[in-house]
């Protein structure tokens, strides 16, 4: 387990004395732990998604409140395990106050000691680490693209309660190198790439994925784009990756493989989409400020109040075309045709698959 108090050297020898102890047993194997934890609007498929990628074929349940499962994989004789963790906090927004649970210094700090040592150039330690097969953390945000006006509410209050858990952790193993750490949360972005002093990443590796597609596709092409736009922009803002799941068998294949890559370290998908008339792929750090364009307003509006970051920028323009709404403070809307922000198209596709998770 590691600690904050422990010396980079000291985890050195350590992990060595560990390696060689397995190296002298043929019976030892040393298992790869990685997490995922799904975060997200409520009945947004996240469930769905796990099913899918641990070959579970059951119904879904609705998640209660935060819930468990694993997954294990064996690359092939004689090879290190992968063990995947998964995690899954029910109710949307309403129980952020469950997030520290699955998230522990004793889960992310083999990242954060990677990392660290990465940045600081201390490559042998870095290998020793990896060797050790050694624990990861990853957060999967599933937004429901069907409810546009809870989509910002949603992901702004979801990433910035874990971050202010993470950032809490990540300030107690940084008494080691402080300078070192606040530089971990850039590796999901090149050290060339032109907007890195422009974007804030997350601390973790973050994958943001749009369900319901099959009913966002029938929104009106100008709805589309903003949405597409604005979730490109946050994503590579925060430094994620980001793709839309769809019916298709292509889609779920590339979704899979983006899960999977995460909770197993299997190689994802080259597929890239950055058209707002199909799903959108994009891995992170492939799109740039340059290629999503400014965002779908005037010059005088642009001009206009108060804003401090891009963020903020984004989040008001986005705003004015679908106004927040927070699902924890009002009763959910059953009839879609008594919600003025759908078109009559909009309406039938959603009746027509209402009972569709993702």
């Amino acid at each position: 387990m590691l600690r904050s108090s422990d010396n980079l050297w000291d985890l050195a020898i350590t992990e060595v004395q560990k390696k060689e102890s397995a190296e002298d047993d043929p019976e030892v194997s040393t298992e790869t732990e990685r997490s995922v934890f799904f975060i997200g609007n409520k009945h947004g498929g996240k469930t769905t998604i796990i099913l899918r990628c641990t070959d579970r074929d059951e119904a879904p349940k609705p998640t209660l409140a935060l819930e468990y499962t694993f997954g294990r994989r064996a690359k092939g004789h004689n090879t290190p395990k992968e063990i995947a963790h998964f995690w899954e906090l029910g109710g949307g927004t309403s129980l952020m106050d469950l997030i520290p649970i699955p998230i522990t210094s004793e889960n992310i700090g083999c990242y954060i000691y990677e990392s660290i040592c990465i940045i600081c150039n201390m490559w042998i330690i870095a290998w020793l680490l990896q060797a050790r097969g050694g624990r990861t953390f990853s957060v999967v945000l599933v937004l429901d693209l069907s409810k546009p006006s809870e989509l910002w509410y949603t992901m702004e209050n979801l990433l910035q309660a874990t971050r202010k858990h993470v950032d809490k952790i990540i300030t107690d193993i940084g008494k080691l190198n402080s300078k070192a750490t606040s530089q971990v949360i850039g590796r999901s972005i090149p050290k060339d790439h032109p907007d890195r002093e422009l974007i804030d990443p997350f601390p973790l590796p973050l994958l943001i994925i749009g369900s319901k597609y099959d009913i966002f596709q029938e929104f009106e092409s100008e709805k589309r784009k903003i949405i597409c736009k604005t979730l490109r922009f946050a994503s590579h803002y925060y430094g994620a990756s980001l793709l839309f799941s769809s019916k298709s068998e292509t889609h779920k294949g590339v979704l899979r493989s983006f899960v999977n890559h995460l909770a197993f370290g299997q190689d994802k998908s080259k597929f890239v989409s950055v058209d707002h008339n199909k799903p959108l792929v994009i891995p992170a750090g492939l799109d740039s400020l340059n290629q999503i364009g400014s965002p779908p307003a005037s010059d005088s509006d642009l001009r206009q109040g108060n804003v401090r970051t891009p963020l903020e920028l984004w989040k008001k323009i986005y705003e004015r075309y679908f106004p927040a709404k927070n699902t924890n403070d009002s009763k959910e809307i059953k009839d879609p045709a008594k919600d003025p922000q759908y078109s009559e198209r909009e309406i039938d596709a959603m009746r027509s698959q209402k009972d569709l998770l993702i």
